[in-house]
């Protein structure tokens, strides 16, 4: 598989990566987030950002030692709820690497990511984040990124929603991947009076 947008070259893995991502606080639709690798050792993490981010629409990903990798800001104003990542802690007039959008204003539509300056290079988002269920495409329709319910394999209980896996295919960098989590939990979180947003397949042309 060709690799894609990097934004950070440590979280690229030769082998399949599974991750487990927790969100921090519960008290509202949009939290805080760690990220930790199989051996439990913490990957990334998003510092508890409240109802505030309402009002600044922006998140900050950092890396297990509070590196900024990545800013992920909602672009306003916006039909299409588009939400714009920039490399570190973004500053006034930094351009953006990738947006992510979604394609229709209507409730089952399909979330589209754009990466600027390389043509060509896209990723579609089909499923339901709502349900932690959604899997990331890439141009050539293939799967670079899942995201599933975490089950306890001592037990086999579906854990709750607060805890989930990110799969990552080898090649596709962790750190973008983590950020497009940030961006599906924001859209969530604006759709959460209704019970969750879902994203599907756009209509082939």
């Amino acid at each position: 598989m060709k690799g894609g947008l990097v934004v950070d070259s440590g979280f690229i893995y030769e082998d399949e990566k599974h991750l487990t991502v927790l969100k921090t606080s519960l008290f509202f639709a949009n939290d805080g987030f760690t990220v930790y690798d199989c051996k439990g050792q913490l990957v990334f993490r998003v510092d508890s950002y409240g109802p505030d981010t309402r009002d600044t629409g922006e998140v900050v990903l950092m890396d297990a030692h509070g590196r900024c990798l990545l800013t992920v800001r909602k672009k306003r104003p916006s039909l299409h709820q588009r939400w714009e990542g920039y490399l570190g802690e973004r500053r006034e007039r930094q351009k953006p690497i990738f947006s992510v959008r979604r394609s229709s204003i209507i409730r089952r539509c399909s979330v589209a990511v754009e990466v600027y300056g390389n043509p060509g290079e896209e990723y579609q988002i089909e499923g339901s984040f709502a349900n932690r269920c959604c899997t990331i495409f890439n141009a050539q329709k293939e799967s670079v990124a899942e995201i599933r319910r975490k089950v306890d394999v001592s037990t086999n209980v579906v854990l709750g929603k607060d805890v989930f896996s990110l799969c990552l295919k080898p090649g596709f960098d962790g750190a973008f991947a983590m950020g497009l989590v940030l961006v599906l939990d924001q859209m969530n979180g604006d759709d959460y009076v209704d019970g969750g947003a879902e994203v599907h397949p756009a209509a082939e042309e």
